[in-house]
This record gives structure tokens, sequence and C-alpha cells, in this order.
């Protein structure tokens, strides 16, 4: 199975970068997970943003193979523990089932498609910059994994 982490934005700062990459190589080849980054609309003083949310919708729409449970990040979304989405990762890996995760730009994701999406999740109720959020994801998918291999990175509860 394979976790498609799927990101408004390119060009992310070294760090971001770095921080997604160390988090990705650690996972297994049974669950591998790739970034694919949708190019982000230009945005400006008096920018289209109903417009721009849709373009990058369908951008993001276009990067999900058939056939993949996809999974929009937004505020509103169900509230998962760490131990929630360890059995989420075990059941996909079990059943062979792919995974898009989308991450939307400054703005969050197109509403009309975010209502047809199968799966919204919250990392917190917090808002994060969506740079911020690869590398927490990202951290947080590696966690899910070592806790299914009991490993002894995750030392919480």
């Amino acid at each position: 199975m394979r976790i498609k982490l799927i990101a408004v934005g390119t060009r992310m700062p070294q760090w971001v970068e770095q921080g997604y990459k160390e988090y990705a190589q650690r996972m297994p080849s049974l669950c591998q997970l790739e970034l694919v980054e949708i190019a982000a609309k230009k945005r400006g003083k008096n920018a289209d943003t109903v417009r721009i949310l849709r373009d990058e919708a369908q951008a993001l729409k276009a990067a999900i193979p058939k056939g993949t449970l996809t999974i929009a990040l937004d505020r509103k979304g169900k509230h998962l523990d760490t131990q929630e989405l360890a059995t989420n990762l075990q059941n996909w890996i079990d059943e062979s089932q792919d995974v898009a995760i989308l991450i939307g730009g400054p703005e969050g994701l197109d509403p009309s498609y975010l209502s047809q999406v199968q799966v919204k999740w919250s990392l917190s109720a917090m808002t994060f910059a969506h740079p911020v959020v690869r590398v927490m994801l990202a951290e947080q998918l590696y966690r899910a994994w070592s806790i299914n291999a009991n490993l002894p990175y995750h030392r919480g509860d």
C-alpha cells in the first residue's frame, strides 16, 4: 500500500523538506510515503479565492489514483489520537488500501470539493501553517507505524 501526501504548494523552505524527508525515509516499503506537490495558484491583493480554490481542487483530484481512499485535512474534520491513526494505518496495510491525504493551501480546500471527500481529519483545533503540516503528518505516520511494529520510538500512552 502507498500513502500519497498531496499538498498545495511548492518550493518549501529547506527545513520543511528536510523534516518531511526524515520521516518519509523511515517508513517501510510496505507503506511508502510519497509527497505530491500541487502548484499553488497565484494570490494577490484582489485574488478570486473561490476560483483559486476550485482550480487547486481540480489539480488535487487529478493527482489521486482511482481506488484510493481520500482523506482531507480540515479543521472541522474528525480528531484522531495517535493510537487511532496507528489502527487506521494497520487496517490500510492489511487491506492493501492506497491512501491520499490532502493538504490545502493558505485558505484550505475548496468547500464544494471538501464535501465530496470520503474522510475528513483535523490535526488540531489550532491552525498550522500548511508547510508545517507536511512535517507533522509525516512524523505522525511514522509514529503510527512504529507503534504497530512495536518499536521504541513512541513512548506515550
